[in-house]
């Protein structure tokens, strides 16, 4: 069975929907002009229930099906990028210095599409939790519902969502059984030293060299310390120093990233640091200190949820379309928080080449819409058939 023929029907409308969204991007919690649009369509179908100012901007709409039965979740991120974007589109981006650069318009307009379907046909059993997520980019809204007892009040019994893939061939599903997106966290790295003239270095102590060579020391960690089967990303992203060329400064500040997916490399990565930086400070006689944020946990799906998902992607896309040995990506996602909550399952829906997520001229491939809304409608259709049919 390929897209929903109902849903086919929609393409016009889910397009619509998307180009709308990808022209007044919000950032993190602050999505308020794109909860009002989406409340909009939800009552305009004719949800049961909806709850907004969950996370701030959030919302959960329920579509009762025929009969008792569990509660499902499908979840979408709404929030952008702080970014410009450069392509040349006639629904570009209204608010400057933001974009919708990873496609989260469109993964709201495809659960939008589905909410349209199941609000139409109700052939299901039980209820149907629509998630509309906010900041998913950078605060963990994900996290913050999960917080505020969205699993709990609604009685969600198991969750799912889809994320675009501009990696990936268009209309392939991937997917695997584990791990399948890292733990996000960010750390900083203080120095501080003794500032002055840069032609009488003698009388300074350089933060800046310092700073270098621990630069090159937090490499050792990924190719001496960790097992080489084992993931792990160990990235300096940034370097703040100095103000004018003939002056050796007092302080330089390192800021970078660490991505695992098991808390023992974890663990391990964070001494290590500790004990590099210690020791690199005492070789150059400066003062450091890190500070460690610990994000976003990995994502990890449930293996039997996993396994009922690819078997609906399957239907929808065709058995040699559906990869479940996906391999992990070592970047970080916050539906993590609903995972670790509820079991369920976290799949990528392939859009062709293009420009990559968060990049200046990423477009969402509208032409994935109906196929990820047919996914979202018949992966509840058949985790709760209406009793006899």
């Amino acid at each position: 069975m390929p897209v929903v023929n109902r849903i086919a029907d929609m393409s016009d409308e889910i397009m619509a929907w998307r180009q709308h969204l990808h022209s007044i991007p919000e950032l993190g919690l602050e999505c308020h002009k794109t909860q009002a649009f989406v409340a909009e369509r939800l009552r305009e179908f004719g949800v049961d229930e909806l709850h907004d100012g969950i996370a701030k901007t959030g919302i959960v709409a329920i579509i009762n099906g025929r009969g008792d039965g569990p509660t499902i979740g499908l979840r979408a991120d709404m929030d952008a990028l702080p970014m410009d974007e450069t392509a040349d589109l006639e629904y570009a981006s209204t608010h400057p210095g933001k974009m919708h650069a990873c496609g989260h318009d469109g993964h709201t307009a495809m659960l939008l599409g589905a909410a349209k379907y199941l609000a139409e046909t109700r052939n299901f059993s039980g209820r149907v939790a629509l998630i509309f997520q906010p900041d998913e980019e950078d605060g963990g809204g994900g996290e913050q519902m999960v917080k505020e007892g969205i699993m709990e009040r609604f009685d969600i019994g198991q969750v799912y969502a889809l994320h675009n893939s501009p990696t990936d061939d268009f209309g392939t599903f991937n997917i695997n059984p584990g791990a399948i997106m890292a733990a996000a966290d960010e750390f900083t790295i203080h120095i501080t030293g003794v500032g002055g003239h840069a032609a009488r270095p003698q009388s300074c102590v350089d933060p800046v060299l310092a700073g270098c060579a621990t630069v090159q020391a937090l490499q050792s960690i990924v190719s001496r310390n960790n097992d080489p089967l084992e993931l792990l990303v160990i990235s300096v992203t940034q370097i703040h120093s100095g103000s004018a060329h003939n002056v050796i400064p007092e302080s330089c500040t390192l800021t970078g990233t660490v991505r695992t997916f098991d808390k023992k490399v974890q663990a391990m990565a964070v001494r290590r640091m500790e004990e590099i930086i210690a020791g690199q400070a005492a070789s150059f006689g400066v003062e450091a200190r890190l500070d460690y944020k610990y994000g976003y946990p990995p994502t990890i799906n449930h293996p039997a949820e996993a396994d009922f998902a690819a078997e609906v992607a399957r239907e929808i896309a065709g058995e040699a379309a559906v990869d479940t040995n996906t391999p992990p990506a070592m970047g970080a996602e916050d539906f993590s928080y609903m995972l670790e909550s509820r079991p369920g399952a976290y799949l990528k829906l392939g859009q062709g080449e293009s420009p990559g997520c968060h990049h200046p001229q990423y477009n969402f491939n509208d032409e994935i819409g109906p196929i990820g809304a047919s996914f979202f409608v018949r992966l509840v259709e058949r985790a709760q058939p209406v009793a006899g049919s």
